[in-house]
């Protein structure tokens, strides 16, 4: 696997092999994990308590997460950083709420802090990546976009909007870079 080339690259790579980890945490030691988000672990569970089953999909879910986050970082997809930032300023969000709301613990706030704080470092980074782009753009440099060819998920497509400047991939998009 390559190793990102952006400022937001390493952002969703460190969230990526985070979620990866934590998602194998919860699905081979889910006590563990729950003891890491501030929620009690009786000695035994009642009938009806699905507290295992939400643990595995919530940890299934978790690991694959990882898995695309990664995905994304390989291919310097960096629409798909955008999107993050959005969603996961959404999620900071709704975890407080749960926690203002004593749905959750008082600890799962640092679950809300983590999202919150790595939207910020991805929009940080897409900002300053955009902006070292630009200035070496501005000069013909390394930065500047190389309009032959395209940077869709075909050769011949068109870039949309400036995506895979400063990628340091050929001029295909994520899926064809993806696959090779």
């Amino acid at each position: 696997m390559r190793l990102p080339r952006s400022v937001a690259g390493w952002t969703i790579a460190v969230f990526g092999v985070l979620a990866l980890v934590m998602g194998a945490v919860g699905l081979l030691w889910p006590e563990a994990l729950l003891r890491m988000l501030g929620f009690e672990i009786p000695p035994s569970r009642a009938p009806g308590d699905y507290t295992g089953v939400f643990v595995t999909a919530s940890s299934m879910a978790s690991f694959n997460m990882g898995v695309y986050y990664l995905l994304a970082t390989a291919t310097e997809w960096r629409v798909f950083y955008r999107f993050t930032v959005v969603f996961r300023l959404v999620t900071f969000t709704v975890f407080t709420l749960a926690v203002l709301a004593d749905i959750a613990p008082g600890r799962f706030f640092g679950v809300a802090a983590w999202e919150g704080l790595g939207a910020l470092a991805t929009a940080g980074g897409l900002w300053w990546d955009a902006r070292r782009s630009t200035d070496t753009d501005a000069t013909g440099g390394p930065g500047a976009i190389d309009t032959e060819g395209g940077s869709g998920s075909i050769p011949d497509e068109p870039e949309q909007d400036g995506d895979r400047r400063r990628a340091g991939t050929s001029a295909v998009g994520p899926a064809t870079d993806a696959v090779r």
